[in-house]
This record gives structure tokens, sequence and C-alpha cells, in this order.
């Protein structure tokens, strides 16, 4: 557990360590505590060697409720340098999840708004239950979905974010898993199995593979075909062939056992 005891943290078997939003007395909203503990937790067991997986779940009925919102006011009425500050802190950490070299995660119950859609958005994998809801009320608060905006676009489409940030409507959790932002519904009793056991699939690619994976997901996922993408893709295979991890992993394979990183 961190110092502040907002994200619980817990390592388990095989690498998968899970970080748990805990600040259900709030619906676990988005303050500056909140997210400085999560920006710490994902800073150092993103860069651990013995980190596999990380599972992102939350305590209490909500997910996450997005930005506190008397923070937010008091924000806008104060300094600007201060302002800029706090934006930039919920960018940065959104930025860090996304850019996470280990595979990550996302156990979702109960309702996601705002920030909180963010977050599951930069998440690589998503799990949720039949109450789980997504809601992005900014244009009702007079505000704009803009530090989460390439994450959840880049899950949910263009389009479709332009029906539910403009309307601010709430979509249910079979709406969510139609428009990519869920990618699997489970029953709330199974959702902590259910994460579990994509967590082990997931530790059972290379490390280094895993994380040069998802650096070429980034990399091309808004690319058209190309003679220079086609180029650079093939540099890219060729050098992840030679590494000694793909070199063990084939041999693995050909002699029909576990590579190392799974003894």
């Amino acid at each position: 557990m961190n110092e502040t005891g907002l994200v619980l943290e817990s390592v388990l078997a095989d690498g998968i360590v899970q970080l748990m939003l805990n600040r259900p007395e709030h619906r676990n909203a988005l303050d500056k505590a909140l997210m400085q503990a999560l920006q710490h937790a994902l800073a150092h067991h993103g860069s651990a060697p013995t980190t596999r997986v990380i599972v992102l779940s939350a305590s209490g009925s909500t997910f996450c409720a997005g930005a506190d919102l008397s923070a937010m006011r008091a924000l806008g009425a104060g300094d600007l340098t201060e302002n800029l500050t706090e934006a930039t802190r919920l960018a940065q950490l959104l930025l860090t999840l996304h850019d996470c070299p280990k595979p990550t995660i996302a156990l979702v119950q109960g309702p996601v708004v705002g920030g909180g859609a963010g977050l599951v958005s930069a998440c690589d994998i998503a799990i949720g239950t039949p109450s789980a809801t997504f809601r992005f009320p900014e244009v009702r608060l007079g505000l704009i979905p803009a530090t989460i905006s390439p994450y959840v676009i880049a899950a949910m489409g263009a389009r479709r974010a332009h029906r539910y940030w403009l309307t601010g409507e709430l979509m249910s959790a079979e709406q969510a898993a139609t428009c990519g932002l869920l990618h699997e519904l489970v029953a709330e009793t199974h959702l902590h199995a259910q994460g579990l056991a994509f967590a082990h699939e997931l530790s059972r690619g290379g490390p280094e593979a895993l994380a040069a994976c998802k650096r070429l997901l980034h990399q091309v996922a808004y690319e058209s075909p190309s003679a220079a993408l086609a180029a650079h893709t093939a540099e890219l295979l060729a050098h992840r062939r030679a590494t000694p991890e793909a070199q063990e992993g084939l041999l693995a394979g050909i002699e029909r056992r576990k590579p190392t990183w799974r003894t």
C-alpha cells in the first residue's frame, strides 16, 4: 500500500500488480492526492523488471466519478499558473498510463465519468460489468473533455464521441462495449477473476516483446500504408528477431517447451 492509502497496491502471482483506486467515499474522484498516488504507483511498477501486468481497479460501487468538481471550480477561480499545473497533472497521468511498457487492464464497475473514462481508455484492455456506465458531462458544466480526448477518441472513435461528448448523455455498459470503451462484459462476481485470467494470458508474452508491441500499436494505429511505413515495420521486425528474447522464444517454440520467462 502506498503512503496515503489512496491507491492500494497488491503484488500477485506471475508478476501481476493490482492498483486499486481507494477513495470510495468520494466515488474515487480524481483530486490532486489521488492523481499523485496513482502517478507514483504507475511509474514505480511500470519500470520494475519484476512487473509483468498492471491491473487497475477501484474500491466501492463507482469506478471513478471524474474530476473533483469543487477542486475544479476553485482552480478556475484562482491563479492561472496553478490551474495549468493541475490540468497538466491529469494529462501527464493519462500519458504515463498510456505509455506504460507493461500491459494494463482496467476492471470497471459502476459509473465512469469524464476523467475516469480517460483512465479506462488509456489502458490496453478494459473489462466491465453490467453496472458500468459512462458519461461525459463536461459541456453541461461549461467545460470540455480536453486531456482525455486522445485516449477516448482512440477507444470509441470520433463519430461516436461527437454524440456522447456533445449530449453528455448516459452510456450503458452494452453501449460502451459496442463503442469500444469496454472489450468484454462479465458478471459482477466474475470481474476480478476474469481480469486475472487476462493478466495471466498477457504474462505468457515476452516482457520486451510486449513493450515493443505496445510501441508498435501506438506508432502505426493512425498511419496509412506506405512505402516508408513498410520499410519501418520491416526494420522493426528484423531487429526484434535478432534479440535474445526472440531467439529464446523461437527456440522454445521449436523445442515445444516454455520460454525462460515463463519458467
